[in-house]
């Protein structure tokens, strides 16, 4: 598989940190691998042309790519170039584990699960007569759903819902039914990295839409805010077959949008006839915003399509694959017809758990709530202690920091941190085209003693990229975000 110069100079984006040339293209291209944005087994362009494309001499390549051999992580292939790939086998022992991942800003499970569970298996025999394949989920559950639903100022019957095998498997469903192959998707920028995967697999072409168009100029807080006006503009003038926001303490940035705002995006809905994807997987997770949103279904619609997606995975536990999809009842039927060709429907189990565990939800969500609230207060307060010169964000809710570095060196922030056992994930994956590489998410959902630990490894890391000494470790296999 071969990677053309426009495509990887784009993902590349701003990969040169002020070190020698050769050894950041070749610590970027290391990331994109280990973060899945490059395949393994994908070959890079000819030096020559890679030199061109990116405006250096053939020799910066040709020592860059020596970099990545040395390294056991691009080999030559007579009449095939360089190929870049993950080693089967690491070609040498690390002196640190990877013992701390801050790459997935999920909760731990909630505790009372094993109660619930013990509920769920009591209601397990009255199914065990039935077949146990169901497209669209078991009768109770999805009353259950709609029950929240309409409880929230949005009237749903069960017929308006899906239960899915979490939210990511919901915004696959809706992706590979409504769009086709050069369909344009607005998305917000940054956004959550395996949404965006999910749209480009059904062949369409994203459209960023800045979160923040101004949060670059004014760090006072190091916050991003939406910037509804873009939103807006963007829809009227590219019209797309969807658009995809995450309008709640989104995730990487804990932004959200105030009711104002969502009417506002909903009438431009309207007007270009584009489908809004809104993902509320982060929705409840509020620690003290100074404002209570109304959901986008309970928002008059103006005569916008409005599908809305939300799971269990971030208030009682990322194990829990379940999700489900609101919408109307034509399309949820739809969407139902379409599900045999990647998934056979739902676990019966998994369900009666989750059914429990909607009844609790009021009092999971003032545990969790605690519980980030806790994590939020510490991480910030350690950052701006350990590493005062970055920008850390004032959140309300969610589960994460969008956090400015002041300076273009994620990714070798990532290879630091790595060389130290701890593990982050480099803003540019939230990104369009390696975008954001003066930003890193770090994750609020650790324990006490995991973010301390953590973070003082990523402010050692820090110490060395700002020395120029940010050469990491190669892994065998790419790293996953939540």
């Amino acid at each position: 598989m071969l990677i053309g110069t426009t495509a990887l100079t784009g993902l590349l984006g701003e990969w040169r940190v002020g070190g020698h040339a050769h050894a950041d293209l070749a610590a970027k291209l290391e990331v994109l691998l280990l973060d899945g944005r490059v395949a393994s087994g994908t070959r890079l362009p000819a030096e020559r042309e890679m030199a061109k494309a990116l405006g250096v001499s053939r020799t910066t390549i040709v020592s860059a790519y020596r970099v990545l051999r040395e390294k056991s992580i691009l080999r030559s292939v007579q009449g095939s170039g360089s190929v870049l790939e993950l080693p089967s086998v690491p070609r040498r022992r690390d002196p640190a584990p990877l013992d701390l991942d801050l790459s997935k800003a999920v909760p731990r499970a909630w505790h009372e699960l094993p109660d619930l569970s013990a509920r769920a298996l009591q209601r397990l025999p009255h199914h065990l007569s039935h077949a146990g394949i169901d497209f669209f989920g078991l009768p109770d559950l999805r009353s259950a759903i709609a029950r929240r639903y309409t409880e929230r100022g949005a009237p749903t019957s069960p017929e308006n819902i899906l239960v899915t095998l979490g939210a990511q498997h919901a915004i696959a469903l809706v992706a590979r039914t409504l769009l086709g192959r050069g369909d344009r998707v607005v998305v917000e920028s940054p956004s959550y990295p395996h949404a965006l995967d999910a749209f480009l697999a059904a062949g369409a072409r994203l459209i960023a839409s800045p979160l923040d168009s101004r949060a670059e100029a004014s760090l006072e807080n190091g916050a991003s805010t939406y910037d509804t006006d873009q939103l807006v503009d963007t829809l009227r003038g590219v019209r797309p077959a969807l658009a995809y926001l995450m309008p709640d303490f989104q995730n990487p940035t804990g932004a959200s949008l105030d009711d104002d705002e969502r009417l506002r995006i909903l009438r431009a809905a309207a007007q270009t006839g584009t489908p809004l994807l809104i993902d509320e997987t982060t929705a409840d997770l509020d620690i003290d915003r100074p404002f209570t949103a109304t959901p986008f279904a309970a928002v008059p619609h103006h005569g916008a399509t409005v599908i809305t997606v939300g799971s269990l995975s971030k208030t009682v536990w990322s194990g829990l694959r379940i999700g489900w999809i609101r919408a109307d009842r034509h399309l949820i039927e739809r969407l139902a017809l379409a599900r045999p060709a990647g998934d056979m429907g739902n676990a019966v189990i998994e369900q009666l758990v989750a059914q429990e565990a909607i009844g609790d939800l009021p009092r999971i969500l003032e545990s969790r709530r605690d519980e980030l609230r806790h994590g939020r207060d510490h991480a910030t307060a350690l950052l701006r202690s350990l590493v005062p010169e970055w920008h850390v964000p004032a959140i309300d809710g969610g589960l994460a920091l969008w956090v400015h570095l002041g300076a273009p060196l994620s990714s070798g922030l990532v290879q630091a941190g790595r060389a130290r056992g701890v593990t982050v994930t480099a803003g540019s994956r939230f990104g369009i085209d390696g975008a954001f590489e003066r930003r890193v998410r770090i994750p609020i959902t650790a324990d006490e003693a995991t973010l301390t630990e953590g973070l003082t490894r990523l402010a050692d890391a820090w110490t060395a990229v700002r020395s120029g000494g940010h050469a990491g470790r190669s892994l065998s296999d790419p790293a996953f975000v939540a």
